[in-house]
């Protein structure tokens, strides 16, 4: 039977008071909160594990199988009504959504299909409002809040949050104390709003150019810088500041994604190495991030034949999850899918994945597409024999534990009030800002164009950018008004990411007009009306710089004479290749991966390391 109310709080009021009355940190010791591998390998201390079960005890299997879901939610405030919770949960708000599954956890997004975020103050109370609803009904626990914060490319908050690089960029700058900056400021930040996991770093070595998914994700195509930096990310996630300051960090995708060449979101990737190559490139930054003590790790929907010969996805793969991670690297924390409505692990019905991938060794399954039939289908499995309830304990304790660990169980409410004194400041952004400007790199600067010596009348910025002019891909507007700022006249003219030739032809146009041209591209490789682009400025013999606004590789497909890249169309991105443009700083990134020669990856045109400066 499902634990009373009072019971519930009573246990719950126990634990909180073993906390308070031990010389420990939110319940857990110094050695099992530490990132040190010791702590991480030898798993949770005799005290926090006790305080773990004591929270379990009495609960139902229905409650115990809701706590290993984090599921999307449709609003930005708990009590806000949508109709999207009503298809999907039978609810209105999201507080019902956790009132009526008592789910461990929640997931916010920023896109149109689940946008949870308008701004800072927004998300911390909507954080406070699911926590009350966790708090009030069912197991009476606090929720797991998480995101994909990883920056760059992948940036739910944006300003006035403060906007971080992409990996890679941080991967061209090679320092990991701008490695261990950067999380701390961004766990800071997220714990402020409430959230206190963060699916960040990738952990996955992008050694194919070609890859669709990774790319400026990654540090790296090098498993050493990647590691070293994945690693630090994880200490400035989860011991950058105090407790309160803090978030779990997720390593993904083991065992890596970097190899891929087709997008798990819409399909299944067959990743063809060797279990020899697997260990040499793929593996390096996922045992670092176990030796880091890391809180999470997140799961590819790939297949990996030489890993697991039966075809499965690596997700619901025993070999891979329990054969490797756990009893070869001897993971003791909590293994998380990718969400599990992407095409890449809807190999096999909707009601089996769930247990597939518990039977695997997952923990925590990540919004399933009908939370329900999950629900039920693990039920069933443990009422079939199919799965044991230890099997479901042995996660719901992990799962405590890391809620234990972050101090989620005891402090799962914020100030809404000091929100703007710790999110986007002018000092974390004037900080980042300046780790940006390390990050820039001059791949080719042949016709000896930078830095520019006389500030020029009238720059055209063309190439990528939202046509609509909407809040992202502004990238034009954005390099422009930086330009503006060192006197030129610049004028933004976006193209898209698919310019047609009448859009081509305006551009040329322009740039005819202009004393120089800097255009943005992003992922030629599968975009030849870009190609078309740049290659068509380039023929009107005006002075142009171009920019590989996101991936690197951009520069192995069009043969310009001035190559520059930025790892990051956002708008501090855009701020330090102005300030490279213009010799304010001197380039300091290097390219931390090979760029081959259009589509062939054997051949390589700039290598890794690869950074001009003066």
């Amino acid at each position: 039977m499902p634990m009373s109310r009072t019971s519930a709080r009573r246990s719950l009021s126990v634990a909180i008071a073993v906390v308070a009355s031990s010389a420990m940190v939110s319940g857990v010791s110094q050695a099992a909160v530490s990132g040190n591998p010791q702590a991480s390998n030898r798993g949770a201390d005799a005290a926090a594990l006790a305080q773990a079960k004591a929270h379990m005890h009495g609960m139902s299997l229905d409650q115990k199988i809701a706590q290993l879901f984090v599921v999307s939610v449709w609003g930005k405030s708990a009590n806000e009504a949508h109709p999207t919770n009503q298809a999907n949960y039978g609810v209105d708000t999201p507080a019902q959504v956790i009132e009526k599954f008592g789910v461990g956890g929640v997931i916010y997004f920023n896109n149109s299909g689940t946008d949870n975020v308008d701004n800072p103050e927004q998300l911390a109370a909507f954080s406070n409002g699911l926590q009350r609803a966790a708090v009030k009904h069912n197991t009476h626990l606090p929720l797991i809040v998480a995101i994909d914060q990883e920056g760059g490319n992948v940036t739910r908050l944006e300003s006035p949050a403060t906007e971080f690089p992409a990996s890679m960029a941080v991967g061209a700058g090679r320092s990991s104390a701008d490695a261990k900056t950067v999380a701390t400021i961004n766990a800071r930040e997220l714990r402020a709003m409430g959230i206190n996991q963060n699916f960040a770093p990738v952990a996955d070595v992008n050694s194919n150019p070609l890859n669709p998914v990774i790319g400026a994700r990654s540090f790296s195509s090098r498993p050493d810088l990647a590691s070293r930096l994945v690693t630090a990310e994880i200490d400035g996630y989860q011991e950058g500041g105090r407790l309160s300051e803090t978030v779990s960090s997720a390593a993904k995708h083991f065992p890596g994604h970097g190899d891929a060449e087709t997008d798990s979101h819409t399909g299944l990737p067959n990743i063809d190495r060797t279990e020899a190559e697997w260990r040499e490139f793929d593996l390096p930054p996922f045992k670092a991030a176990v030796d880091a003590g890391i809180d999470s790790i997140m799961t590819a929907h790939i297949e990996v034949p030489s890993l697991d010969p039966t075809g499965v996805p690596a997700t619901l793969s025993k070999p891979i999850l329990t054969g490797l991670l756990r009893n070869e690297l001897h993971y003791r924390g909590v293994i998380v899918t990718d969400a599990l409505g992407m095409g890449g692990a809807n190999v096999f019905p909707p009601e089996e994945i769930p247990v597939m991938a518990l039977e695997a060794g997952v923990d925590q399954l990540l919004m399933p597409p009908d939370l329900q039939l999950a629900i039920d289908s693990v039920k069933a499995a443990v009422e079939s024999g199919r799965l044991t309830e230890r099997r479901i304990d042995e996660s719901v304790l992990r799962i405590l534990l890391l809620k234990l660990k972050r101090g989620i169980l005891t402090s799962p409410f914020v100030n809404e009030h000091k929100v703007d004194k710790i999110v986007g400041t002018p000092a974390n952004v004037a900080k980042i800002q300046q780790i940006m400007d390390r990050t820039t790199t001059v791949v080719r600067n042949d016709a000896g164009l930078l830095p520019i010596a006389d500030v020029p009348a009238n720059v055209l910025v063309t190439g990528i950018g939202d046509t609509t002019s909407g809040l992202t891909h502004r990238s034009p507007e954005w390099l422009a008004a930086s330009i503006d700022e060192r006197g030129a006249d610049a004028t933004p003219l976006p193209t898209g990411l698919n310019p047609n030739q009448a859009t081509i032809d305006r551009a040329v146009t322009a740039a005819n007009g202009a004393d120089l041209v800097v255009v943005l591209t992003n992922n030629l490789s599968g975009r030849l009306q870009q190609r078309a682009l740049v290659n068509a400025l380039l023929a009107t013999g005006k002075p142009v710089v171009a920019v590989a606004s996101q991936i690197p590789y951009d520069a192995g497909f069009v043969d310009a004479p001035t190559w520059v890249a930025t790892y990051g169309w956002r708008a501090n991105a855009m701020e330090s290749l102005t300030k490279v443009l213009f010799g304010e700083v001197s380039p300091k990134g290097t390219l931390p991966v090979d760029i081959p020669t259009g589509d062939d990856p054997n051949t390589v045109l700039y290598p890794f390391g690869t950074g001009l400066t003066w």
